[in-house]
């Protein structure tokens, strides 16, 4: 979330800047300033209280021990009173700071300087495209059908045990979303990322720490009875490692890599672009996590942009890199570059990455820190991507290489599969 001090010292520039996502934050703002003042004036109050109360106390001893004990007696009833007032206004800061909280917890990060205006997809940036787009033989088919006709995916059969949105893989279609998970952790840790193996039930301080609460509270999965959370992405698990965490700065920066399943309880609806694997509640992914020096940051979010591209140039898939407006970037990003994959068949592009810089937001959560030289503290940088999201890069691999014969495995995947086509 955002700095209270920051918002006082900088409302018209956090005002404006929220502006680029399409907010008007004036009311929120002003009532964080509002709550801001209240809390620490009620702040000062309760500690002039608990000063006096404290000399009384050192008085009412020195009082006793002096055998002046009905003037200690006196004292020690307006100790009684200041106590009591000191209770209220404990009581009052408490609240206050609770309803400052909630207030910071809704408003969203504060856009970079380079993010483009806008409101929609449409107003994203285009930055970067490559590959060429294959030309498709007649009959080529969109890759729910291929999934039937190869017999790789069974989407009826996940619909009976779970629901739509739930794929069963089969055969060499399992086989293949083994070989896609295996190879990226393999080009992560081969890039210095440290792999790590998460739960993917996560309790409600992570999801606050990460700021999928409150704001995607509706579309994740909640365990009642445990008041637990079903992982959206393994980047929430993983970042919150460092919750409640200083960390010297000669470790910066932190590189962590993880492959779960995910879960969304994303709002139904229909048509070919939600078809097959190109929206469902659980899909595989592959996580990267930074944590990073201020300064550092916007280096380490290129050096991840570019490790992403280096998977998609081995796969040989056409691709194009949007760097995302603010109406369309997410609730705690500060600058994130999306990677859209073409599929041929489908003839449009399929989202499968996301490449964000998070900057302080989730580090203020999470109290993440570290200690420079001096062992002064500061809030650190994370930042996280997809590398890669399953569905969409299985759909873009069936589509863009089926022939006639079959559907060839990209070379770079067939020492994991044990096998180059799929017919």
């Amino acid at each position: 979330m955002l700095q209270t001090v920051f918002i006082r010292e900088n409302r018209e520039k956090v005002i404006e800047a929220l502006g680029k996502r399409n907010i008007d934050a004036t009311e929120m703002v002003d009532e964080v300033i509002a709550l801001d003042e209240k809390r620490r004036s009620t702040q000062v109050e309760l500690d002039t209280v608990l000063s006096e109360s404290n000399k009384l106390s050192k008085d009412i001893g020195e009082m006793m021990k002096a055998g002046e004990k009905e003037k200690a007696l006196l004292l020690k009833e307006k100790t009684g009173q200041l106590k009591e007032q000191s209770k209220e206004l404990s009581e009052e800061l408490n609240k206050v700071s609770e309803d400052l909280l909630q207030v910071l917890y809704k408003l969203p990060n504060l856009p970079a300087d380079i993010v483009p205006a806008g409101k929609t997809p449409e107003d994203n940036l285009e930055v970067h495209r490559e590959g060429d787009i294959p030309q498709l033989f007649e009959g080529a088919l969109p890759h729910w059908e291929l999934a039937k006709k190869y017999d790789i995916i069974d989407f009826e059969l996940g619909n009976k045990i779970a629901g739509a949105g739930f794929p069963v893989y089969k055969g060499k279609g399992a086989r293949l979303q083994r070989a896609l998970i295996t190879y990226f952790l393999d080009k992560n840790t081969d890039a210095g990322y440290k792999e790590y193996q998460v739960p993917h039930l996560v309790n409600e301080a992570s999801g606050y720490g990460t700021g999928q609460l409150p704001d995607k509270e509706g579309q994740m999965y909640h365990v009642g009875l445990d008041d637990m959370y079903l992982i959206p992405t393994a980047e929430v698990p993983v970042t919150n490692f460092f919750r409640d965490v200083i960390i010297p700065e000669n470790e910066l920066p932190v590189l962590c890599t993880a492959y779960t399943p995910c879960f969304r309880r994303e709002a139904g609806s229909y048509g070919a672009h939600v078809r097959g694997l190109n929206r469902l509640h659980q899909f595989d992914k592959v996580e990267i996590v930074r944590v990073e020096h201020p300064d550092n940051s916007y280096a380490a979010l290129d050096g991840m942009v570019e490790h992403v591209k280096t998977l998609l140039q081995e796969l040989k898939l056409p691709y194009r890199i949007l760097r995302l407006c603010g109406g369309d970037m997410g609730f705690t990003s500060a600058l994130t570059y999306d990677f859209e994959v073409f599929s041929t068949a489908q003839d449009r592009w399929l989202e499968i990455s996301s490449v964000s810089n998070f900057e302080t937001f989730q580090a203020n959560r999470l109290k993440l820190r570290f200690r420079d030289k001096d062992n002064k503290n500061h809030l650190a940088h994370t930042l996280n991507g997809s590398s890669l999201a399953l569905p969409r890069v299985l759909a873009g691999i069936l589509e863009n290489y089926q022939t006639p014969e079959g559907i060839v495995v990209p070379e770079v995947l067939r020492p994991y599969t044990g096998f180059d086509i799929i017919n």
